[in-house]
């Protein structure tokens, strides 16, 4: 055990190399192309069998000397369509408008290392690591195209990893239960009867059905929900109105629907319909409601997050586990959970000195990257231990 943190020292400048490159080089959601050529550059230097997705992505298998059961690490790679703040760091994206805003570029560096040192441990190894390098998470449908594809076929158990700037560097959070939350979209269009601003009751106005939706709306959680339980209804986008003018007679409103039990789900997207149904009546206009169920929650396997539990306090101290409640977030995760047990922990990589505690999805998003060698080991551990127990 002690080999691996030795291992892990050793490949730092490596791992913060290849992070860098990816860093400066992002791709979007299924757009990976070059990065799933560079991952199976780095795979072959390695000697470690692997096969491309389509369109993009990768699964690689390091057997071990004996044989035993199957589990898979997973990292994803897409990057965002954001802006880099940080240009004057050296290794700033190169394409403006893309930017690893969420750290997914230095989880796909993460199990890159994890993978040359479970290659030279393989040896030791009873069973098989899988490998996958996951495209389109921030679309939230990556996972379920590698699913489709047999990523998970075979596996016993599945690990996956993220970078989390809320969270000290070097402490690392898994919970037993829920971990993220399912994240849903939905769009509602209004549709009233254009007229002049001085006319009004010649029109069928859509701000006023737009907002009174936007308003009543929150009363869905506030007002038919159970307290103990957790939902955010959130709406991003309002589009309304042409000129100052003409009352509108469409307006279009998407939102985001983020909870954690499959029947408070089904309950808050019955609402919004009833909600936006009802508000066009009462102003004398039509609704169109559209609601995506996007990815599931993800749930945590008591033995897995024990396991994870176990590893942390072993290998790191028992003040390197951060205890956090779960957070509303999406992570397509998810569809592999669906498939067989596993667990999903969170890394810190917030360092107040370093600036790397903005929030993902920001221009200024960083990556305290001695954080990085904590994902490495806890990658490596989490094979071993749980193939070798």
């Amino acid at each position: 055990m002690t080999t691996v943190k030795e291992l892990v020292h050793t490949y730092h400048e490596d791992l913060v190399n290849t992070r860098r490159h990816l860093h400066e080089n992002p791709e979007l959601s299924w757009e990976e192309f070059e990065t799933t050529n560079y991952v199976c550059a780095f795979l072959d230097t390695l000697e470690i069998p692997y096969k491309r997705m389509k369109p993009t992505g990768v699964i690689a298998e390091i057997k071990g000397a004996n044989p035993g059961k199957t589990v898979a690490l997973r990292a994803d790679m897409d990057a965002l369509s954001v802006y880099e703040i940080n240009q004057q760091l050296p290794y700033a994206s190169k394409i403006d408008g893309k930017m690893h805003a969420c750290g997914h570029d230095a989880h796909t560096a993460i199990l890159l290392t994890a993978a040359r040192i479970l290659k030279q441990l393989q040896h030791e190894i009873n069973g098989t690591v899988r490998l996958i390098f996951q495209p389109a998470e921030e679309v939230a449908n990556g996972a379920k195209k590698m699913v489709a594809q047999g990523a998970v076929d075979g596996v016993d158990n599945v690990f996956g990893i993220h970078i989390w700037s809320q969270i000290d560097s070097g402490k690392v959070q898994c919970a037993k239960g829920a971990q993220f939350a399912s994240a849903d979209l939905f769009s509602v269009r209004f549709k009233g009867r254009g007229g002049h601003a001085a006319q009004p009751h010649n029109a069928i106005d859509a701000v006023m059905m737009a907002s009174s939706f936007a308003l009543n709306a929150q009363t869905v959680v506030a007002r038919t929900i159970d307290p103990i339980q957790s939902a955010v209804l959130t709406i991003g986008k309002m589009d309304v109105g042409t000129r100052f003018n003409v009352i509108a007679e469409n307006a279009l409103i998407e939102g985001t629907v983020r909870c954690f039990d499959a029947n408070v789900r089904k309950h808050v997207e019955q609402s919004i319909r009833h909600y936006a149904e009802q508000t066009a009546i009462l102003y004398g206009g039509t609704a169109e409601v559209t609601y995506n169920y996007g990815t599931q929650a993800v749930i945590n396997g008591k033995e897995s997050a024990e396991l994870v539990q176990e590893i942390v306090e072993t290998h790191f101290g028992k003040e390197a586990y951060w205890e956090d409640d779960p957070t509303m977030g999406g992570e397509d995760f998810s569809y592999y959970l669906d498939e067989v047990p596993g667990c999903f922990a969170l890394v810190g990589c917030g360092n107040t000195e370093k600036d790397t505690r903005w929030a993902h999805h920001n221009g200024h998003f960083n990556v305290d990257e001695e954080a990085m060698d904590t994902g490495v080991e806890l990658y490596v551990q989490y094979a071993l231990n749980y193939l070798n127990r």
